[in-house]
């Protein structure tokens, strides 16, 4: 018979060892609690990203648990980890080491990007580009299967890889590396082109190339690297001529060096010339109005000298109206806003951005408005056409 003296005894003994179990573990939790993390080997990742896919749950926040319970499945949201695995260092400290797969460039295929490591095999494919990627237009291959060599010429898969190589070697990853018929090599730095031609000498066309482009910064043209061989080192850069306008014009300042804003000198006192005309600036100068009802001239009327009506003067907002359509001027060159050739006397075209309102409006006063039911059926389609990822994947995969 159990007296309520067993009784309490019993509960006091449960009470203290569930209070012992949960300072326990408080205690168990807060002296191993995580508090730095060291990510080794990461190189397409940053720390956080990877942080974030691998030390996923409430158990990764010990330093004893971390390694047991991290996500072991991280790989397959992380397309360049080849592999990776999570470690303690002292109480507080966890250490991801990681190691990555060997990418150095990738190709456009469908509507994805394909990955390929130095020896040339397939090792990932994305729907993103990875700009820290040497990408290689001009390679196309008719397939391409996970985990096997690319089916392309040998000599163009050694150019790229080569190319790669040098890229990652010296930070210098263009914006695109083009490949034409012939096998020619261009390289794309923002707004300069860099002709590289045969695979010959690249080493040395490279270390040229990345000594002078930063001398190039804001110019845009060709440099031509194609010539250089073992007798010849001849470097020569094609700047492209662009054309000066009221928008780009770096003038306003007079011999003296002052700002007058009409000046044909820039700051730094080289002679640029007059600032070129505006758009509205040529309208307004050929416009063909200014004449009133009478035919006299007032500057300001709204007809032109043979009393044709051509409306009001040329406003910004009356080109601004016409959007890319750039005519308004007679073949006579003046400016009556409707004609169809451009300043320069080109035939352009009527102005698409108006339409004849008045078209037809006396037959259909009074008269209700209807639609053609049919337009409706018309604009079914077929939705087996759809796009669908699964049946069209962006590569083939055996196995």
């Amino acid at each position: 018979m159990k007296t309520s003296s067993n009784i309490s005894t019993r509960k006091l003994v449960i009470g203290s060892v569930a209070v012992v179990v949960l300072a326990a573990a408080v205690f168990f939790f807060t002296f191993f609690q995580v508090k730095t993390v060291e990510v080794i080997g990461n190189d397409h990742y940053t720390e956080d990203e990877l942080k974030e896919k691998i030390l996923k749950g409430s158990m990764t926040s010990n330093a004893i648990l971390a390694p047991l319970f991290y996500s072991k499945n991280a790989a397959e949201e992380l397309p360049y980890i080849e592999s990776f695995n999570v470690r303690r260092s002292g109480r507080n400290k966890l250490i991801i080491s990681v190691k990555e797969k060997s990418v150095v460039g990738c190709i456009p295929y469908l509507d994805s990007y394909v990955y390929f490591d130095s020896n040339g095999y397939f090792v990932e494919g994305s729907k993103t580009r990875d700009t820290k990627v040497a990408f290689f237009d001009g390679i196309q291959p008719k397939k391409v299967v996970m985990e096997e060599k690319l089916p392309i010429k040998e000599t163009v898969l050694n150019t790229a890889v080569a190319l790669s190589t040098i890229f990652a070697k010296n930070d210098m990853v263009p914006d695109h590396i083009m490949f034409d018929d012939s096998y020619e090599i261009s390289l794309l730095y923002g707004d300069i082109t860099v002709q590289l031609g045969k695979d010959e000498y690249l080493e040395d066309k490279m270390t040229r190339a990345i000594a002078i482009l930063p001398q190039l910064e804001g110019q845009k043209g060709i440099l031509h690297m194609e010539n250089i061989s073992r007798n010849s080192k001849t470097v020569t850069f094609e700047a492209e001529e662009v054309e000066i306008t009221a928008e780009n014009w770096n003038g306003g300042y007079d011999e003296n060096g002052d700002y007058t804003g009409d000046g044909e000198y820039d700051e730094n006192g080289d002679y640029v010339g007059p600032k070129p005309a505006t758009a509205l600036d040529t309208a307004t100068e050929r416009w063909v109005g200014g004449y009133d009802e009478e035919g006299d001239y007032t500057g300001s009327g709204e007809y032109d000298a043979d009393l044709n009506y051509v409306g009001p003067a040329p406003t910004q907002e009356l080109l601004d109206s016409f959007g890319d359509w750039i005519g308004g001027y007679n073949e006579s060159g003046g400016f009556d806003g409707v004609g169809e050739y451009d300043a320069d006397g080109n035939y352009v075209g009527a102005n698409p951005n108006t339409s004849d309102d008045t078209e037809n409006t006396s037959d259909t006063s009074g008269e209700e408005d209807s639609y053609d039911e049919s337009t409706e059926s018309d604009q079914e389609y077929d939705s087996e056409s759809d796009y669908s990822d699964e049946e069209e994947g962006y590569y083939d995969e055996e196995g």
